[in-house]
């Protein structure tokens, strides 16, 4: 897992999705599917992630591609932590 770089408040959803591994479109989706993962968005309506935000992430992309889980059971994972 990549690590999240230091000082800055907000990414981009291009840099998020090269830091994470995965398409933007993707993102998008998982924001739909995860209610934890709420980007602030900013005048013309460019989401920028915070840090909390590409934690869970991570975290998302390991429960479904590495570790199996279903978006369901992904989201009810995350919950219970």
């Amino acid at each position: 897992m990549k690590s999240v770089p230091a000082g800055r408040l907000y990414y981009s959803i291009s840099e998020v999705s090269e830091m994470v591994g995965v398409k933007a479109h993707v993102l998008r989706y998982w924001e739909t599917q995860f209610k934890m993962l709420r980007p602030k968005k900013g005048r013309g309506g460019a989401r920028m992630y915070r840090k909390q935000d590409l934690e869970v992430l991570f975290e998302v992309k390991k429960l479904l591609y590495e570790q199996r889980f279903t978006i369901a059971g992904a989201r009810r994972w995350i919950l219970d932590q």
